[in-house]
């Protein structure tokens, strides 16, 4: 890069920003990103207390077999990742029943022996799917570029890729149907909380083409990352700086500047404290952030349709969460390191009933301290309940959450004997905590419902030179779906600067932003 190539501005240090970032960089673009926190990964990060590493909210890392995403971009920056493959996925405890999740499905078939012809096509399918995002499928398009690529996208599978098609306007629901599995309740409770995870619905609704890929994970398998989840955000940020690109922490963006419909640079604020705030010009901007953070910080620029969105889509799921510091001795031995625990077979899955936990591997070190494990515990939560709570009453907020906590560690003290034994610290978290931390809007995380793929969000934004980037935009969830989502922005900002090269008029870069 040279002091005149033009200048993109990254908001936000999650996976999805820093992964386009990287891309930019590395095909000559100056790059900064400014990240709010001390540390990078957003909502894939990993902070330290009391001797702890904890994953911040992903704990789970898929994408890095051969032309999975993780792999593509770490092949074309030129880094290798530090994880470590395992070979159990993670269990899921059902009412009465475990399955243990593996990359060949032997124990799930195992135990549902009838359902070997769907996995069977849901292997195919998702194969199909992984080889169009390693092509770059660019969807939803949103111009003659993008539809050009599209095709020649399906051109390059045809005719293979038309065995993907039925799929694309079923449900998950419909699909087990077609396989007559839909009134086999066990059955369809575990492909409904796999699909809670991964797709942020159930089989009902969940598009059946996105679903297939959201199940794959445990056949294309599941890797530790050392040092936990946040190490792979941590890898990125090298990879920009040694590419000549910048990342700042604790800078805080509260407003894009608009001038004449285009975006010309961001307002920055060090730490929280900070009044006055430092004016970054930008020749183009990604922000890592949910569309209504992007209104927020467009203020009165926010275009029309942008405010049309925010007014009218449906708030996502939140995460109420704990992070344990536990003793490795009082668990069982050789128990797996990830759990999903479903707590019934009837009723709508989330608020406790579908837990995730994630415990850190015994040979990780650097997680805890000797003879201690870091642990994550998730599960899906609606965000407004908890912001309304705490605006009538703060105290029975914080009763709520502790309440909310003894629950969660009964249901995994019954599914894992001696879980709740072992537990010496634990820091609830619930949509109020992740909105603090993150800066994400009332504490959602995960993205949206992949219900149509007709109604994905892209990343365009109504501003030329402003996109989207995270698990807001198609595919969404997961640091493998922000990846995805990452190229395709990186080869869009790539587009639109080889057609508009001059820099905003009268405005000079800068060149040089307060150390943090």
């Amino acid at each position: 890069m040279t002091k005149d190539s033009p200048h993109v501005v990254v908001i936000g240090a999650g996976i999805g920003g820093l992964s386009a970032a990287a891309l930019l960089a590395k095909s000559g673009y100056r790059v900064t990103v400014l990240e709010a926190q001390t540390y990078p990964g957003g909502c894939a990060s990993t902070f330290y207390h009391q001797g702890y590493r904890f994953d911040s909210g992903a704990t789970l890392a898929g994408g890095f077999q051969p032309g999975g995403p993780h792999q593509i971009i770490g092949n074309q920056l030129g880094i290798e990742w530090p994880v470590r493959p395992t070979e159990v996925a993670w269990q899921v405890h059902l009412p009465g029943q475990t399955v243990t999740l593996t990359s060949d499905y032997g124990d799930l078939l195992h135990q549902f022996p009838h359902t070997r012809a769907f996995w069977e096509q849901q292997a195919t399918i998702a194969d199909i799917a992984w080889q169009l995002s390693a092509r770059g499928l660019p969807w939803p398009p949103t111009g003659p570029a993008e539809l050009l690529q599209l095709a020649k996208v399906g051109l390059a599978g045809f005719p293979r890729d038309l065995n993907v098609l039925p799929y694309t306007w079923r449900s998950v629901q419909g699909w087990l149907k077609q396989h007559k599995l839909d009134s086999d309740p066990v059955f369809k409770r575990f492909v409904d909380a796999q699909l809670l995870i991964s797709a942020q619905t159930t089989s009902e609704d969940a598009n059946a083409l996105y679903g297939a890929t959201a199940l794959d994970l445990a056949r294309q398998g599941v890797q530790h990352v050392e040092g936990g989840i946040g190490r792979l955000a941590e890898t990125l940020v090298k990879a920009i700086r040694a590419l000549g690109g910048e990342v700042h922490y604790r800078h805080r963006v509260k407003q894009i500047v608009v001038e004449q419909g285009r975006a010309t640079g961001v307002l920055a604020f060090r730490g929280r404290h900070d009044n006055t705030g430092t004016l970054i010009p930008a020749d183009f901007i990604v922000a890592n952030m949910t569309p209504w953070s992007l209104e927020e910080v467009l203020g009165e620029a926010s275009p029309w349709r942008l405010q049309r969105e925010t007014a009218q889509r449906a708030a996502g799921w939140g995460a109420f969460v704990l992070h344990l510091g536990i003793a490795a001795a009082a668990l069982p031995q050789a128990i797996p390191d990830h759990h999903q625990i479903i707590t019934a077979l009837e009723g709508p899955l989330g608020e406790g009933r579908s837990i995730f936990v994630s415990m850190s591997p015994e040979w990780d070190s650097s997680r805890a301290p000797a003879g201690k494990r870091a642990a994550t515990i998730t599960t899906h939560t609606r965000v407004q309940p908890w912001w309304d709570l705490l605006a009538t009453d703060e105290a029975a907020y914080h009763a709520h959450k502790s309440a909310y906590a003894e629950q969660i560690l009964t249901a995994i003290d019954q599914a894992v004997p001696g879980f709740r034994e072992s537990v010496d610290l634990c820091l609830p978290g619930s949509p109020v905590t992740y909105a603090f931390y993150t800066d994400r809007h009332q504490g959602m995380v995960g993205g949206f419902p992949q219900i149509s793929l007709f109604k994905a969000r892209g990343p365009r934004t109504g501003i030329p030179n402003l996109r989207l980037v995270g698990d807001s935009i198609f595919p969404g969830q997961s640091t493998a779906g922000v990846t995805i989502g990452a190229m395709r922005v990186a080869r869009d900002v790539e587009r639109a600067l080889s057609r508009r090269r001059e820099r905003p008029s009268g405005r000079q870069l800068l060149t040089e932003i307060p150390s943090s």
